[in-house]
């Protein structure tokens, strides 16, 4: 039988937004103060949009969380052992998330808040945000800029490829909070 999770002593608000992007894309969530850096990443993943299909870390100074590798020469600290309320504690306190070493989409995850869970609420849960997800392998935030100036462009040499290819139409200012708080 499937052990239930311990109720969270206290709820996160975090912002999570990437890094670059004009205007901001980002993403409001409460999270429980005592999940790990692994859970973090597949929260982070659906908030954003993301498929998890590449690697990704997260860096507090010049600490490096992920998923250890032993042929990897720099030194990653499991992120599975690392609770996010060993690494944030005030707020303001900011640590960093990278996904997709190839585009770099570096995310600031910045505590805003540290509060009482509310009774009858779920965590996780994602409160607000702006903006649609970049879609995956693009060529990053530079990349993502050439992709929707093909895209918003019907006349570019590349715009039907560029429809085709990710999936048919795309609205860069589409947020629909009901869809992430399904992901969750």
């Amino acid at each position: 039988m499937p052990r239930k999770a311990a109720a969270p002593s206290r709820v996160y608000q975090l912002k999570i937004t990437l890094k670059d992007s004009k205007p901001p894309i980002w993403r409001r969530v409460e999270v429980p103060d005592n999940i790990t850096l692994s859970r973090l990443h597949a929260i982070i993943q659906a908030v954003m949009g993301w498929t998890d299909s590449h690697l990704h870390m997260f860096t507090v100074g010049q600490t490096v969380y992920g998923v250890p590798d032993a042929d990897d020469e720099q030194d990653i600290l499991d992120e599975q052992r690392v609770k996010l309320n060993k690494l944030l504690v005030v707020p303001k306190q900011k640590l960093s998330y990278e996904y997709d070493f190839g585009d770099c989409w570096t995310h600031v995850v910045l505590l805003e808040q540290v509060r009482e869970p509310e009774l009858g609420v779920t965590y996780p849960r994602c409160t607000a945000g702006k903006r649609a997800c970049p879609p995956e392998d693009c060529g990053g935030i530079w990349g993502y800029a050439d992709f929707l100036a093909t895209v918003t462009d019907p006349e570019h040499p590349e715009h039907d490829d560029m429809i085709e290819w990710v999936g048919g139409e795309f609205d860069p200012e589409l947020f629909d909070l009901d869809e992430i708080n399904a992901a969750l």
